[in-house]
């Protein structure tokens, strides 16, 4: 259906079944709203799963999830905020503003440090 893809969900609401997800590659999120044609997954913050990625009028949006670890990045959207504010005092940037905060997968165990070697208590 589309191209294989593993990724992090950032957001998620049960009720109506809906999730964002940022990807490995760190291009654009995934949107994901489960179909009643998809088996049933509840994906919540946190958790790392793998999909298939679909480009659709230039939106990106998951389908398929497979959950592989389930709340293992449950900080990463703090870490993210944090990362966003990081330097301007608090504002918001004005300017455009890259910082990569890499996650792997729970063979390599790197979530378990931030990039400056305290360990993350995610």
């Amino acid at each position: 259906m589309g191209r294989d893809m593993f990724g992090v969900v950032l957001w998620s609401d049960s009720d109506d079944q809906k999730a964002v997800i940022w990807c490995e590659d760190h291009g654009d999120l995934a949107f994901y709203r489960r179909t009643d044609a998809q088996a049933p997954v509840s994906l919540d913050v946190g958790d790392w799963v793998q999909f298939d990625l679909v480009t659709e009028r230039k939106q990106r949006l998951a389908f398929n999830p497979r959950l592989i670890d389930q709340g293992s990045y449950r900080g990463l959207p703090d870490l993210l905020r944090e990362a966003e504010t990081e330097g301007t005092g608090g504002a918001a940037p004005e300017g455009p503003v890259a910082k990569v905060i890499p996650f792997s997968g729970p063979a390599g165990r790197k979530r378990d440090r931030l990039p400056n070697g305290e360990a993350c208590h995610a």
